[in-house]
Order: structure tokens, then sequence, then C-alpha cells
């Protein structure tokens, strides 16, 4: 991407405004808390800095690895043995920030904290321009391995442009023989899972974050109109359960209008992400720009 393509000025400061958020959750994350006041408490952090969510937050628990955002009436309260990873983003227009980390409230887990912790910086030692995704994923996994643990083989890191969060490149957690070279300019997130279970993760039945996938006809007025709202409000990016029945008081119509804007194939579904095998996850992810001969950590 080009200066003309890109203002590196608004993703570097939205780089700045997600890691300050993420800083903030990581101060909120304590046993008896309760998950659903800390996504909101993170969410208005943001936007009390003048920024949206560019997903909602993310506070995926042990064996889930990704995708858990609590629902409008969670009263799930984090534990003193929960691994918790944090995962957020802020969004100013169509730049949007990526970066997370994992808060191991009882202690138990350090080692599998810590592994994801060093690939992540291993990984972002060996970024420029030129540089193969699958010799990124190669180091990942050799310290994954190294450490005891395995990576997740069918999550990494990605591609962000604007209003497309996973774009243009996938990086993986291993050698999986991809070419695909990086490029100067790009925006990218590694995002290292590392786990003590087989390394793979399967969509579990818990979905409560959406996406607007392409043009839809709705036949309900009351779908029309949670719709229209999405598209105002979201675009393309992702958006919760829970921050459509705060809008519209009814958690009947919300339901509704989702299950229609799924069948006719225009919304997509973000399912929790759980280790085939029971494994506890860690997850740890940074954002940066990719440069000739290395990288800018933008959130940070």
């Amino acid at each position: 991407m080009t200066e003309e393509e890109y203002d590196y000025n608004t993703i570097k400061e939205v780089g700045k405004a997600s890691f300050e958020a993420l800083q903030h959750a990581k101060s909120l994350v304590k046993a008896g808390k309760s998950m659903l006041s800390t996504a909101e408490e993170i969410e208005k952090f943001m936007k009390d800095k003048g920024f949206e969510c560019a997903f909602p937050v993310n506070l995926s628990v042990n064996t889930w690895a990704a995708h858990y955002t609590p629902t409008a009436d969670d009263k799930t309260v984090f534990t003193e043995n929960d691994v918790v990873k944090v995962d957020i983003g802020a969004r100013k227009g169509s730049y949007l920030g990526d970066c997370a980390l994992t808060v191991d409230l009882g202690g138990k887990h350090s080692k599998l904290v810590e592994a994801s912790e060093k690939a992540l910086e291993s990984a972002i030692s060996m970024v420029k321009a030129g540089r193969k995704v699958c010799e990124i994923g190669r180091e990942v996994e050799n310290i994954a391995k190294e450490a005891g643990f395995n990576p997740i083989r069918n999550l990494g890191g990605h591609g962000i442009e604007r209003d497309d969060l996973h774009a243009s490149i996938f990086i993986p957690n291993y050698d999986n023989g991809d070419n695909t070279e990086l490029e100067e300019g790009q925006v990218i997130a590694i995002e290292t899972f590392i786990t003590d279970g087989s390394g793979y993760v399967h969509d579990g039945d818990v979905v409560q974050i959406f996406q607007l996938h392409g043009p839809m006809t709705l036949r309900s007025q009351d779908s029309r109109k949670v719709l229209d709202y999405v598209e105002k409000a979201y675009s393309t990016n992702p958006f919760a359960m829970r921050w459509l029945i705060k809008e519209f008081k009814s958690e009947f119509t919300v339901k509704k209008a989702i299950n229609e804007m799924y069948n006719t194939g225009g919304l997509e579904a973000y399912p929790v992400l759980i280790e085939r095998t029971g494994g506890t996850v860690t997850q740890t992810e940074k954002e940066m720009i990719v440069e000739k001969d290395s990288c800018t950590v933008i959130t940070k």
C-alpha cells in the first residue's frame, strides 16, 4: 500500500488507542468480576477516547480460544483459575486496530502464557518485506514445541486493510508451506495461539458475534430496521448481539432479525472457537506495518 492508499498516521493513532485499551482491560480482569461489565467498561474506554470498536471485545476463557463476547444478560464472572484471552481493537473511520493478551488469574499456566508471548516477539523480529509467511509460522511452532506445547494450526495472524480486519494474507502459527511474501507497507497482525492440547480448534455452539457479508432483502419490517441500523452503525465490521439488544430493547426482535439475515446468506456468524481436545489456550497479538528491513509495531 502507498501513502495515497493508506493513512499511516491514522492507523498508528488507532494502534496506540487499541494498546491503551488493552492495558486498561488487563487491569479489569479479576476473579469475581463480571464478564459483561468488563467488556462494557473496555468498550466505553475506547469510546471515551474518541474511537469506536473494531469488533466486540473478546473474553475467551480456558479452552475457548476466541470469539466469545458476553451476552446481553451474561451473569458469568471470572474465576481464580481462569486463563482469559482479551482480544480488542479500536476503530477510527475505516481504520482498524487489533491486539490481544492473556491473563492467567490462577498463575498455573505461566509457561503457556510465556510461550505465546515469546513466540510473538520472535515472530515480530522476523517481519520484513519479502519474508515468507511459512517462515514466521515455523518460528512460532519451534518456540511452542521447545516449551512443550503446540501452536493452534487452524488459527493465525492476518492482513488488515480499511474496513477489513482479516484481509489479504494469512500468517500461520506453523510451517504450512505457504511461500507468500510480506510486502512493504502492508499492515498485519501476528497472532500466536499456543495450547497444551492437540493444537486445533473447532466451532462451538455459542454465537454472539456477527458481520454483514453481502446484500440482502428482508421480509419483516422490524428486521429491516435492524439491518438499516447495522449498516449505518457498523458497516461491514463485526458487531455483538448485545449491542443490538441494547439499542432495540427487544431480544426477540434482534434474534428474529439475525436469523432472517443469516438465512438469506448475507450475514456471517463467528461461533466461539474451542480447543478440540480440551486444552487450555493462550493468545498474544500485535499489529504492525511491514517495512523494507523490519517492521513498526503500532499497538504499543
